[in-house]
């Protein structure tokens, strides 16, 4: 018991020092309540528990004045980080919903990668941007030897033709790259971001509901006299009222998983093609084709070297 009571200070001083929500995948029981959301039982291992130990069931639940259920903000946030101990230690049970939770783990996952292709579309801009740069200083520099190089001016004048036009092209590709990080940073930071947003707010109205629910089963399983029927009617109010809540935000987020699938695969499709056509493009040496490849995206480019205009030459 000691070992045990040790184990469960430890992991309370990990959930107040992450913060609650909190969550754990370690131990889950289905049961057959509904066909997307499946209410667990309990383990054997709790059961057997709550039968030696008299004070871990009805008894232990906080109570106002009134004998009424507390449903405080520091009791509801003990509810809960009980209800999380419970199921990192393997003996409390949690609802699960199979399918969408396969949704939320594949967009977690999708999220990582996409930031991995953003990292790389960055560094391949800044890559870029230097080249294009050298470029255009080796070219000013042919330009100038071959105004003062008489037996090399041609020679001199062609390669600075060369290095102007590479740099030109390049800055063309440039934008069409930078318009694409645009897009998949909007699609990661925002669009993503605020379901996810949406998924951690159903994850803490999930722990809520579990928490609640495992306090009305513990009151069903003692005695129903004067004393506990109350307590139990408004238990059993508690535990609607966060269901409902806890319903509410699976269909919220399965709307915005919806929703999101369809705006990643139109938003991933225009990029990837612009990215693709730029880029052969560019290598193909076709510049009319990487111009053309811009005006298909409406992206208009800066012109090097000139800032925006002050509002007095605007006048």
């Amino acid at each position: 018991m000691r070992r045990l009571r040790r184990a469960e200070a430890g992991i309370i001083l990990d959930v107040r020092a992450a913060g609650f929500p909190a969550d754990s995948n370690d131990t889950t029981t289905l049961g057959t309540s509904k066909p997307a959301t499946e209410e667990v039982k309990s383990n054997s291992e709790e059961s057997t528990m709550a039968q030696e130990s008299p004070k871990n069931s009805a008894a232990e639940i906080p109570v106002t004045s009134n004998g009424e259920v507390d449903d405080s903000h520091e009791h509801g946030f003990n509810r809960c980080t009980r209800q999380i101990i419970s199921e990192k230690l393997g003996r409390g049970s949690r609802t699960v919903d199979l399918e969408l939770e396969a949704q939320i783990d594949i967009l977690r996952d999708n999220k990582k990668k996409y930031e991995n292709i953003l990292k790389l579309a960055q560094t391949l801009s800044t890559q870029l941007f230097q080249m294009v740069h050298t470029q255009r200083q080796l070219g000013d520099a042919f330009a100038d030897l071959s105004l003062k190089s008489l037996e090399l001016h041609e020679e001199f004048g062609y390669n600075a033709d060369t290095q102007k036009l590479l740099a030109k092209n390049g800055e063309t590709l440039l934008g069409a790259i930078n318009f694409f990080i645009a897009s998949v940073n909007t699609l990661v930071n925002k669009t993503i971001e605020d379901t996810l947003m949406t998924v951690k707010q159903y994850e803490s109205a999930r722990i809520e509901y579990d928490a609640y629910r495992t306090d009305l089963e513990e009151l069903n399983l003692g005695p129903r006299d004067a004393n506990t029927l109350p307590k139990i009617e408004q238990s059993q109010h508690l535990f609607q009222a966060h269901k409902e809540k806890y319903d509410k935000m699976r269909n919220d987020v399965s709307i915005k998983l919806k929703f999101l699938e369809e705006n990643k695969v139109k938003v991933l499709h225009n990029q990837l093609v612009l990215f693709h056509n730029a880029i052969a493009a560019y290598f193909a040496g076709n510049q009319k084709q990487l111009e053309q490849t811009l005006k298909q995206f409406h992206i208009k480019l800066k012109n090097p070297g000139v800032d925006t205009p002050s509002w007095l030459e605007e006048q």
